[in-house]
């Protein structure tokens, strides 16, 4: 026999670690977390290496998941119930200091500024906003409703090193740093205008100290960008998600106490951004650096009692032969068998971990954001194999307790959050961007209680619309995703950029998957209200609650619009693959009152025979139906060339269709459907004249492009453009090309109800949402495009003509700007099309 000896917190096997990045040379974390207080004493420990020694004592097993030293836990007289688990749990808890008070205080250089009404929470303080801000999800997600709006925190620092992070929900024009009290905001003054105000702008890849300089990244929606401050050297530097931009700023003046730096944001119009204090883990953490809020005491003691859940299933998993990444480990430790003790163990921990929380204020948040969610990927893992069977036990032992309700709705917008903010990277590919967190929503929105919840919420929305969303890749992203580019006669590596590119696409197909799986869900989600709805009104109610939010008066569908124009192709794609390869709903299954079978028949867009089409679905009278140019004009222009018999409820034709299944072409196929054909991205440029378009001020009939020069010339004299640039705000943004149609404010009160709310969700009323939601992407950019080329030929030509040297000028820098705007929609374009 061998016998060796190890010191627990340095055991590391090969095997596979279900965390963040799936794979890990070892299992340093095994035994002893970095996520816990460090509890328990250094003990060197005697182990067999042999695998036939017999099973330790039940003691040595609790002392493992409780991470306590070696032979400190004595079996109870009585048998090991809930009672003695909570007992050794409670003991332990005395280590975390759970009732103390926040131990930064006024010496070690921050300061919250409590204007009497005891505020503990790091937050915009009201009284320094100029402009106007709106929250659009709690107090730290906000966005500007005015030209130009400026606030600090309520918080100030002096000495010391701190930081706060921003995610970017638009990515325009924001101004991001610190600022004294001494720093005047006004409508066309932010934070880095003045003296003691520094500012990090990543539309203009510009930092602001008074004078502007060149600095940073160009950014994008869903960045998080980290804001540090470094006191003791003088410096201020940011990141962007994690990568150092260098130091933006040094020799920054000294203050005293109360006089100090505080975090200040200014916004242009429809700008939003999510602010991070600390009222959860940093994304990107900075070493040395530290949060503007302390986090709440509680979470040490949560990350310590979740670790040894995690712990607990470990040993459990120990057992079964399946779990092959625990196979090193089962023959260097043997424990004893927990068949019979897993449930009073597991539920000590669970009522513990509750009982602890309800006494501790404010720190809900704070966990699920960081050890729950650290947990529950780490149980269900990253990267397929996913442990479906492990996550289903944990959520049905965390479903007994009554404070899992709250919990289990902050775990769904965090999920949310970070959906947005993931972005792909080509290494984890694969199972990169969202898709750890989108796989892991998925299977737990599968339990009727948890879907519940996540309906009812008022997030519900909010959650939706950011799981649907794909972290949109700058120039800079595309050199690490894309490292060799090739194109014909290039001496580039061919191989290489193919290689980049299926793997990207592999990831992506991923992620696809998964947003289907997630609108099945909530197409085959009853809401349990009376009278009882059919499956997919709740998806019908979200689909065209996204159509007013992009119809609406609060919609620029641009990179700095407050919708996400990723969300339009995520639900296009999830219908057109329902409508191509053909569903039905089953009302089987464990977790859901039905769902979705895929590949069922001959989808709706493939089918062949005798086809109707309801003409009410066309015909409505809805506001934001009936200006939408999706027949080839909108439904008032139709009307004025075709008649139109109101009495008839559908319509009948005859359809030729391939439906036999040697000759059937589906997505599945190696010929694609035609719905999946690549459409060459310069189709809005060859056709650029005869594209038609409403001017946003114009309530008339459609132009076409060359009517509309004349108009463009008057439009863009000297003295407009000069004004445009002259009158504009030194921080505010370029004015964007308004939504070629109508604006509709008043749709945002409106009732999400119509005649087919009480029905089940049709094939025909999905097809009605996918040729809506192509013309609300696809119609807009081809029509941006065509504005911007119109935009920059009438600058070409005006400044060809002037003889000023100063109206060249501001002409030329009309001119690049309209340019960046056809260059990024393009761009846009080619992703898409991707």
């Amino acid at each position: 026999m061998e016998v060796i000896q190890f010191d627990r917190s340095r055991i590391c096997l090969d095997v596979i670690i279900p965390g963040r990045s799936g794979f890990s040379p070892g299992l340093a974390q095994l035994l002893s977390s970095r996520d816990e207080a460090k509890v328990s004493s250094q003990k060197s420990h005697l182990v067999s290496y042999h695998d036939e020694i017999g099973h330790q004592d039940i003691e040595r097993t609790l002392e493992h998941i409780f991470d306590l030293p070696h032979k400190s836990v004595v079996r109870p007289p009585g048998p090991i119930d809930v009672g003695f688990v909570r007992s050794v749990l409670r003991n332990q808890a005395r280590k975390f200091d759970l009732g103390g008070k926040d131990s930064r205080k006024y010496d070690d250089g921050v300061l919250i500024v409590d204007k009497g009404a005891g505020q503990t929470k790091v937050v915009l303080d009201d009284s320094s906003i100029c402009g106007k801000f709106k929250s659009i999800w709690g107090p730290l997600l906000v966005e500007s409703s005015a030209s130009f709006s400026s606030a600090r925190a309520n918080t100030c620092v002096w000495n010391g090193k701190w930081m706060y992070e921003v995610t970017l929900e638009t990515s325009g024009v924001q101004q991001l740093g610190w600022a004294t009290l001494s720093c005047p905001f006004t409508d066309q003054k932010g934070v880095g205008d003045s003296d003691d105000s520094y500012a990090f702008d990543g539309r203009r890849v510009t930092k602001w100290n008074n004078d502007p300089e060149q600095y940073g990244q160009m950014w994008a929606v869903g960045d998080v960008i980290g804001c540090c401050i470094n006191l003791d050297a003088g410096e201020i530097s940011f990141y962007r998600n994690g990568n150092f931009l260098g130091v933006a700023f040094d020799g920054i003046r000294k203050v005293g106490p109360r006089k100090g730096y505080y975090p200040a944001i200014s916004l242009s119009e429809g700008e939003r951004c999510h602010l991070n204090f600390g009222s959860h883990p940093f994304r990107y953490p900075v070493d040395g650096f530290n949060p503007i809020e302390a986090p709440p005491h509680f979470c040490m003691f949560a990350a310590y009692l979740l670790r040894c859940l995690f712990r607990l299933l470990e040993v459990q998993n120990l057992e079964k032969s399946e779990s092959a990444y625990f196979e090193k480990l089962r023959r260097v430790k043997k424990f004893a068998p927990l068949r019979e003790l897993f449930r009073p163990i597991s539920e000590g921990i669970c009522a513990e971990f509750f009982g602890a929380a309800e006494g501790s204020q404010g720190c809900s948040e704070y966990i699920t954001w960081g050890s729950f969610i650290t947990l529950l990927t780490d149980v269900f893992r990253v990267r397929e194999p996913h442990d479906f069977l492990c996550l289903d036990q944990v959520l049905e032992l965390f479903l007994q307790f009554p404070g899992c309700s709250s919990l289990l709705q902050e775990l769904i917008v965090a999920l949310s959050c970070m959906c947005k903010a993931a972005p792909l990277v080509l290494t984890e590919c694969p199972f990169s961007g969202p898709y750890p967190f989108l796989a892991l929503a998925c299977h737990i929105l599968r339990h009727k209680d948890v879907m519940h919840l996540w309906w009812k919420s008022e997030d519900f929305a909010f959650s939706f619309e950011g799981f649907l969303t794909m972290k949109i890749p700058n120039k800079q992203d595309l050199q690490y995703l894309v490292p060799s580019v090739w194109w014909p006669g290039s001496s580039e590596d061919e191989v290489s950029m193919t290689l980049s590119m299926t793997t990207l696409s592999d990831a992506i197909k991923k992620i696809e998957d998964k947003h289907r799986e997630l609108c099945s869900l909530v197409i085959c989600f009853v809401p349990p209200t009376s009278p009882p709805l059919l499956p997919g009104s709740v998806f019908r109610s979200f689909v065209q609650s996204s159509i007013l939010k992009v119809r609406g008066g609060d919609h620029r569908m641009a990179s700095s619009g407050t919708f996400n124009d990723t969300v339009l192709v995520s639900l296009y794609t999830v219908i057109l693959h329902l409508l191509s390869e053909g569903f039905s709903m089953d009302s089987s299954g464990p977790a859901s009152s039905s769902r979705i079978n895929y590949g069922t028949g001959v989808g709706f867009l493939h089918k062949g025979g005798k086809r109707r089409f309801p003409t009410q679905l066309l015909l409505r009278n809805d506001a934001y139906y009936n200006v939408i140019p999706r027949l080839g004009g909108s439904l008032n222009h139709l009307l004025m060339f075709h008649q139109i018999d109101a009495n008839e409820d559908e319509v009948q034709w005859d359809e030729g269709c391939m439906n036999d299944e040697e000759t059937r072409i589906t997505h599945t196929t190696a010929q694609k459907p035609c719905c999946c054909s690549i459409t060459d991205v310069t189709v809005g440029l060859r056709f650029k004249e005869n594209a038609k378009y409403i001017p946003s001020t114009s309530k008339g009939p459609c132009k076409s492009m060359h009517e509309k020069s004349a108009h463009i010339a008057s439009e863009c004299s000297v003295r407009s453009l000069s004004n445009e640039i002259e009158d504009k705000p030194i921080t505010s943004a370029q004015s964007e090309i308004e939504y070629g149609y109508q604006a509709l404010h008043h749709l945002e009160s409106m009732s999400m109800t119509n005649q087919f709310s009480s029905e089940a969700l049709r094939e025909e009323e999905l097809l009605d949402f996918m040729l809506l939601l192509y013309h609300l992407g696809a119609f807009y950019f081809v029509s941006q495009q065509s504005q911007s080329i119109s935009l920059l030929e009438e600058t070409d030509r005006q400044i060809r003509e002037k003889s000023c040297m100063e109206q060249v000028r501001r002409l030329k820098e009309a001119r690049n700007s309209y340019h960046e705007e056809l260059v990024d929609c393009v761009r846009h374009c080619v992703w898409y099309d991707f």
